[in-house]
């Protein structure tokens, strides 16, 4: 199963990817993350540590040569492979987080110095599109904040989207775009995360005001104050109790996602 988490900047949504990622490592699924930021940082959250930096396989020059024939920034009118090999760099640049988790760095690409269509895109593009996974297999990508993975169409072939919002109109309208995108790539299972939520009844009010009544299934987690002081201090969140609110709240989540890939749309 292939699950993009996707929303605005500032909403949570690598909070989201990371404690995803954790719980259903622990519950015996093999898990690999993909981080598609254009900022990296799921690692953190994670638990790796503060000095340990991967370089990102969209910045890794000399292996975009080696694998599309061209070097990103060389300009307009070079050849290069829109299919390149990419089959091997998951077991060559995968970092194991523990025995069931895998973080795998793809980064994203800066459209001011690439354009629309270079040699590090059809990289990241062809890897996405390539990663699949066996029965007891989930991988979880942590996307670009906005809209940019669906306009390169980086969000194909996913099997469902979560789209992380926080519980204002303004927040819940970006985040109706994002899985209008998502649908038009054929994304066909979606589900807008309420992330943040002080007032669980305020949360569903206002995403009814947005979304149509049945127009995508919604999910709350609710705020925790662990989050921020782990953001001020550089820690993962593995260094917070399993009874926090974002592991109850995500485990919940978690389950509702393994309806998915069990049984299809629920």
């Amino acid at each position: 199963m292939k699950i993009l988490v996707s929303g605005k900047g500032g909403v949570g949504k690598t909070t989201i990817a990371a404690a995803l990622s954790l719980t259903l490592s622990s519950n015996g699924y093999r898990v690999l993350v993909v981080d598609a930021d254009s900022v990296p940082n799921i690692g953190q959250s994670l638990g790796l540590a503060k000095h340990e930096e991967i370089i990102p396989i969209s910045k890794n020059e000399s292996l975009i040569e080696e694998r599309t024939g061209a070097r990103p920034g060389e300009g307009w009118g070079i050849f290069f492979s829109l299919t390149p090999q990419v089959d091997d760099l998951v077991d060559k640049y995968a970092v194991k987080i523990n025995d069931k988790l895998r973080l795998l760095v793809l980064g994203s690409i800066d459209a001011s110095k690439e354009g629309c269509l270079c040699p590090a895109i059809a990289l990241g593009k062809a890897l996405l599109l390539r990663l699949f996974t066996r029965k007891d297999e989930i991988i979880v990508v942590d996307s670009e904040a906005g809209a940019e993975v669906f306009g390169r169409g980086l969000a194909e072939r996913f099997d469902l989207n979560l789209t992380v919002a926080e519980p204002t109109v303004k927040s819940l309208k970006i985040a109706k775009k994002l899985v209008d995108l998502a649908k038009e790539l054929n994304v066909v299972n979606n589900i807008v995360v309420l992330n943040k939520v002080v007032k669980v009844r305020e949360a569903i009010h206002v995403f009814n005001e947005v979304f149509k009544e049945g127009e995508v299934p919604y999910f709350i987690v609710r705020y925790d104050p662990n989050i921020p002081t782990l953001e001020v201090k550089g820690l993962g969140l593995d260094s917070i109790p399993k009874n926090s609110i974002i592991y109850e709240d995500v485990s919940a989540l978690s389950k509702k996602i393994i309806k998915y890939k069990n049984y299809g749309k629920q």
